[in-house]
């Protein structure tokens, strides 16, 4: 017995929305939804219920719910469930026997909705059988003279429709390679039909614009199997409010968690949370699902140790995972120290920081990381979270000696790194690399301008860069999922339009020295139309005539109520210190790829607005939450979770980072080209080094403004260098390395065992592998060997090249 439908059958209310719907025109539709209760957990029943109309001369409504006028007038509908019904009133207008039919507001809708101007079909860049179609619709003007005047008219008959290959091909009259897409005399069949009849009427004037989607319900907390009916509605500019839903594409995002029919109807197909995506004209909108792993979570001994806590624990209960335990200490001085400063604990730090009994000692360490002490002599790790962070961004902004020369990147390089250790607001940061002006070998952040030297390329990278949105789509054709136009990537181009560069002899004339500097004229002209664009923020308005519009753009860019920008450096954080983004990708922010705990990024977005876009700050209330601190080993209640930080992300250590720490556990020092010998991995200012061990473990060449191009997924060539490979095994093998001085030292075999295990892995040996070390030892017969082959183990274990 299905449970809702007996709780209406005693009388359990259930209704009906809307209440009352007015339709307006032949062919308009509409869908119902039957609900029964209210909020996140209410029960959808449209599938279940039967529905009637009281004059189907007026309306008619289909099994699932869907209205569909046919004549003008008022009817009731009523919709039954259990022996319950509930009604609404109709209103149809309009519906006229010469009823002009759109080419915009009729045929590209259906067009959309059987994909055939999807990228994979007729919009590819050359079409399909010769017939090419704009992407998504977005230039109609074009699709319509492709439809109606190329191959000799033949694909649209205006004196017997029914003929014409557009009607044809898509029902499988005539071969069609991309199969049936429409039913014959369905109700997109006839209006395609009818606007053929009609003498195939071309665009004509400016549609009004659509300015927003809404889907309903746009969030759901449900059981495995349960299912919604979703309704679409399109505001448009002039006032109106349509119902869309039957020429809506709808798409799972996560089909493990749900799935979604043409016609809009989710079912939940396993535990978590998944997203239902709705688009139509080049919006989008999305609604949450959530099935929860368990009903009852357990967060005992559990404690809210700042915002991210609270708002992580009402995530754990909405999804229904329990978290994980706290990682111990040693887990915890490896894991903060590599994450803030891409440096391994020396055996000295972890040892002492395992011997103190200081129950405030994990926060004091985030704090002398971090060098937020206030005492000088405590912070003392400044120069490795400089140098750390301005290796980072460094390969994003793509800093590399083959672009911008030597003394560029050295400018460029010690400008980010003085940034990162002086704590510069990150707002700060930004401003003086989009404003920036002058000598590129002077003045570091004006390199910029010479990586990215034309307005396209400057468009993409500091709209994926600093607001973490892809604009790539929009440079040919409208976004297919956000409402981002041709015309807004242009605008937003024309902030560059006025970036001018000259030679400069000051370090003689081969030196290579460029000049950025500003220009009196320059302007962006849209592709298509040839119009002049004004520079636009996106999403805003014209900045209107200003002396220097790079100044426009890094006021809009940086202000605290540009929620883009604070999320995008939030999310990049997360990841960082978390192993996952709140966001995936991290530079891929757009309301149809939401947060997994969009509150969590609200709320820590606000908070790094409100603290003066402070990273220091932004850092310590993550390291210093409970989240942070988890174990990364899975629980049976959360080993499914890879979303919502129950357990923590093991990640990958970075090649620059791995190799300084095994330099440093072995007590050695690899020397770089160009560089002094004693400099470290992370502190090389460029993209390319003649060094295997790098190059194999994913160091990017600094091509690409994604963080996709540091490889962190481990392969085969890198277990055979590390097994095999010289890099190890030379230092391993060093007559002044740490086993060579161990040894020198003349130590107890057990003490010489801890003191590998702490040089690599933060941590004493337990008692069994002390037991078998000796045991192990005995057996060798060279002490010497015996050491070197355990180091070599460690430095090969998981536990030494992931931060767990």
């Amino acid at each position: 017995m299905n449970v809702t439908a007996a709780r209406a059958r005693a009388g359990s209310e259930f209704h009906v929305s809307p209440t009352a719907i007015t339709l307006t025109g032949n062919y308009a539709r509409a869908q119902i939804q039957v609900t029964a209760g209210t909020g996140e957990r209410a029960d959808d029943l449209t599938d279940r219920a039967t529905f009637r109309s009281s004059d189907t001369r007026i309306v008619t409504v289909a099994p699932g719910g869907q209205l569909l006028t046919v004549g003008n007038g008022s009817a009731t509908v009523t919709a039954e469930v259990g022996g319950v019904s509930k009604s609404l009133t109709v209103t149809v207008a309009g519906v006229s026997d010469q009823s002009a039919i759109g080419f915009v507001e009729y045929v590209m809708p259906v067009l959309s909705k059987a994909g055939c101007n999807a990228g994979a079909c007729h919009a590819s860049q050359y079409g399909k059988g010769g017939f090419k179609l704009s992407v998504f619709g977005f230039a109609p003007n074009d699709d319509y003279a492709a439809i109606v005047r190329d191959s000799f008219g033949r694909r649209a008959s205006v004196h017997t429709p029914a003929e014409s290959l557009v009607l044809q091909k898509p029902t499988g009259a005539v071969p069609h390679a991309g199969g049936v897409r429409l039913a014959e005399g369905s109700v997109d069949y006839q209006i395609i039909e009818r606007w053929l009849a009609n003498g195939a009427p071309r665009p004509s004037g400016k549609p009004p614009e659509l300015k927003a989607l809404r889907v309903t319900p746009e969030h759901r907390v449900g059981t495995l199997g349960y299912g919604q009916q979703l309704r679409v509605e399109a505001t448009y500019a002039d006032g109106r409010t349509v119902d869309v839903t039957h020429w809506t594409k709808f798409d799972s995002r996560d089909e493990s968690v749900l799935s979604v029919t043409p016609a809009g109807m989710v079912k939940t197909v396993g535990k978590g949370q998944g997203v239902a995506m709705a688009r139509f004209e080049g919006h989008a909108a999305i609604a949450t699902f959530v099935v929860p792993g368990v009903p009852a979570v357990d967060l005992a001994g559990w404690t809210d140790d700042n915002i991210i806590d609270k708002l992580a624990a009402a995530k754990f209960r909405e999804v229904g995972v329990s978290p994980s335990g706290l990682c111990d200490d040693a887990t915890f001085i490896r894991r903060a120290m590599l994450d803030a400063t891409g440096t391994l604990p020396t055996a000295e730090q972890a040892r002492a920081f395992l011997d103190s009994r200081d129950p405030a000692k994990r926060t004091k360490l985030v704090d002398r990381l971090l060098g937020l002490t206030g005492d000088p002599n405590q912070n003392i790790h400044d120069n490795d979270y400089a140098a750390y962070w301005a290796l980072k961004w460094s390969d994003l902004i793509r800093s590399n000696s083959a672009s911008i020369g030597a003394q560029g990147m050295w400018a460029l390089h010690n400008w980010l790194k003085e940034s990162f250790r002086e704590n510069k607001p990150f707002d700060k940061i930004v401003r003086e690399l989009v404003t920036a002006k002058g000598s590129t070998f002077s003045n570091g952040p004006a390199n910029y301008f010479k990586i990215a030297n034309n307005p396209s390329d400057l468009t993409e990278a500091t709209s994926q860069l600093f607001l973490g949105v892809r604009l790539q789509c929009a440079k040919c054709h409208n976004h297919p999922y956000e409402p981002l136009t041709q015309a807004d990537y242009y605008s937003f181009a024309a902030f560059f339009a006025r970036v001018g560069n000259k030679a400069s002899q000051e370090f003689g004339i081969f030196g290579g020295e460029t000049v950025i500097m500003g220009r009196a004229d320059g302007e962006v002209s849209h592709p298509r139309t040839g119009a002049i664009m004004p520079p636009t923020p996106l999403g805003g308005k014209p900045v209107g005539t200003v002396p220097d519009r790079r100044q426009a753009l890094a006021d809009w860019l940086t202000a605290k109520d540009n929620s883009y920008f604070a999320r995008n450096i939030v999310n990049r954080t997360v990841a960082a210190l978390l192993g996952r983004g709140l966001v995936e990708p991290v530079d891929d922010l757009r309301p149809t790829n939401p947060a997994t705990n969009p509150e969590l990024m609200d709320a820590l977005a606000t908070e790094f607005a409100r603290g003066g876009f402070d990273q220091k700050k932004l850092f310590r209330l993550i390291m210093t939450s409970r989240l942070y601190q988890l174990d990364s080993r899975p629980t049976k209640a959360n080993a499914a979770d890879d979303k919502f930080y129950s357990h923590y992300h093991v990640k990958r250590v970075p090649a620059e980072v791995l190799l300084d720490a095994i330099d440093q556990a072995t007590g050695t020092r690899t020397k770089f080209e160009k560089v002094p010998l004693g400099t470290r991995a992370i502190e090389l200012p460029d993209a390319r080094y003649n060094n295997y061990f790098l190059n194999t473990f994913g160091k990017p060449r600094r091509e690409a403004v994604c963080e996709c191009e540091r490889v962190s997924e481990p392969n085969l060539a890198q277990a055979l260098h590390t097994l095999n490979g010289e890099t190890i095994e030379a230092k391993i093998a060093d007559l002044k390395g740490t086993v060579a001085t161990l040894l020198a030292a003349k130590k107890p075999a057990a003490e010489i065992v801890d003191e590998l295990y702490l040089a690599t892995l933060s941590r004493r040996a337990t008692a069994a592998e002390q037991a078998a070390a000796a045991k192990l030892l005995a057996e060798a017969g060279d002490p010497k060997a015996f050491y070197q082959d355990l180091l070599w183990s460690l430095l090969n274990s998981k536990y030494f090249q992931f931060t767990n």
